[in-house]
């Protein structure tokens, strides 16, 4: 038996239980969970803003643990390899998005965490394709995060292309590591956090933002790109009226309040609005590389399995400077 947080219906706290070990079937591993780092998406889910979720269902997609059992046909690890299993964790491999290398838009994706039970709990079945083995320079709790806020900011750094004045809106877990890669490339980082949020602002000064100040504030110079990474449908349009024209806009989260009307002046100019949906399997093989090279240092806040409804809320409240991590006893 293991012990495990689960979720039975939208709106209700996890629900910690005793609950079978599970196997790992043909492709997959069994891992032992050593830590689980907590996302906003954790948080939609659990509030049922994600439609459909798979219920009962235990949350949790930056996972990091110990390969424990090799399902039938499994390739390419081994029992007792350390590895990291992100949001992304199965795709049908066939479809046109598939083989065009955009496997994050498969229309049959399957999700960590939602789809398939994730890493609140002291083992998860991965599929090994979508288990990745870490970097040594990061323990368990500070690789965690790395597997979605890392990733996904990886991504969406991508896709504001080469701007060297770069504007971070919502400075969580996402921003603070990608801030530090942006630095590291050259670029200007400009951090926008909830108005009065010095402690946020402090952290985004830390890791490298030249300048930091509320999502009510413009920035000292016209931004030629902004990543979005808070849920908040408004600060699309404050990004609009702080970036130049050419520039681009990137909505990095997967559920976001809607964007009010705003008028065409602040999107002419050639200006660009763009998503970023999950992340591919590159993203993680490159990102998990490049991570001990700038190198990222990940801020944490620990919290053992019995507090993951305390963590959840915290996050919720915005209480969290960096990233919350679960923990599980050894």
């Amino acid at each position: 038996m293991m012990r495990a947080a689960v979720l039975h219906a939208p709106g209700q706290p996890l629900a910690l239980e005793e609950r079978p070990v599970p196997h790992a079937g043909p492709g997959e591993v069994l891992v032992r969970v050593h830590a689980c780092a907590v996302c906003r998406t954790d948080l939609h889910v659990a509030d049922g803003e994600l439609p459909d979720p798979k219920l009962p269902l235990v949350l949790g997609h930056q996972v990091v643990g110990v390969v424990a059992e090799l399902g039938e046909g499994t390739r390419g690890l081994q029992e007792g390899d350390r590895v990291g299993i992100p949001w992304l964790g199965w795709t049908c491999g066939t479809c046109e998005y598939c083989r065009r290398g955009l496997e994050n838009l498969c229309s049959q994706a399957r999700f960590t965490g939602y789809h398939r039970d994730g890493g609140f709990a002291e083992y998860t079945v991965a599929d090994a394709r979508y288990a990745f083995r870490l970097p040594q320079a990061y323990d368990d709790v500070h690789a965690a995060p790395l597997l979605c806020a890392g990733l996904i900011g990886y991504r969406c750094l991508r896709m504001a292309g080469d701007a060297r004045r770069l504007g971070l809106y919502g400075f969580g877990a996402a921003a603070h590591l990608i801030a530090q890669v942006a630095a590291w490339q050259g670029r200007q980082v400009f951090a926008f956090t909830r108005p009065g949020d010095l402690e946020a602002q402090a952290l985004a000064r830390e890791v490298g933002a030249v300048w930091a100040g509320g999502s009510d504030q413009m920035p000292p110079e016209p931004l030629e790109a902004a990543i979005v990474l808070a849920p908040v449908g408004a600060l699309v349009v404050e990004a609009l009226r702080a970036t130049a024209p050419a520039g681009v806009v990137v909505c990095g989260g997967i559920h976001m309040s809607d964007i009010p009307s705003f008028p065409y002046r602040l999107l002419w100019g050639e200006r660009v609005v763009r998503s970023v949906a999950n992340l591919t399997r590159q993203d993680a093989e490159e990102f998990l590389a490049l991570a001990p090279r700038v190198p990222v240092r990940v801020h944490t806040v620990a919290y053992a399995l019995e507090e993951v409804n305390r963590a959840l809320e915290d996050l919720r409240a915005g209480r969290v400077v960096g990233s919350a991590v679960v923990t599980v006893a050894r």
